[in-house]
């Protein structure tokens, strides 16, 4: 480098528009994952452990196609089987309200029931 040459800052604070955590696109996506693979699928004890970790592994690697850069991605899939009872789920975090967010979605067939929800942590 001859010292004509400018260095680009990398360091960001906020995420650029175009990058930011957009909660209606993590949901379709969601959504669509969920409809895929739990379409049909009746609950069954026994297979539920690895359906849970395949479904939150489908969801994330989706989200990392979107391109959501220098963020930390957690998705968290609960699936019970379904009785007609209620189940209340809640989920507490700390962080930047500006640059980190959350999307969920819910699936309900006769069988079963599945929350997931996704998680983006912004990486300063």
């Amino acid at each position: 480098m001859d010292g004509s040459e400018l260095r680009t800052n990398t360091y960001l604070i906020r995420p650029n528009y175009q990058h930011k955590f957009r909660v209606g696109v993590v949901e379709k996506c969601i959504r669509e994952i969920q409809r895929e693979q739990l379409s049909g699928v009746q609950y069954v004890s026994e297979e539920i452990p690895s359906l849970s970790l395949s479904l939150a592994n489908s969801i994330k690697n989706r989200l990392k196609e979107l391109g959501f850069n220098r963020y930390k991605l957690v998705v968290q899939v609960v699936i019970g089987e379904q009785r007609g009872e209620g189940m209340k789920m809640a989920a507490r975090c700390f962080w930047d309200a500006d640059t980190d967010s959350y999307a969920k979605d819910i699936y309900v067939n006769d069988s079963l029931f599945c929350v997931a929800a996704a998680f983006g942590i912004y990486y300063y």
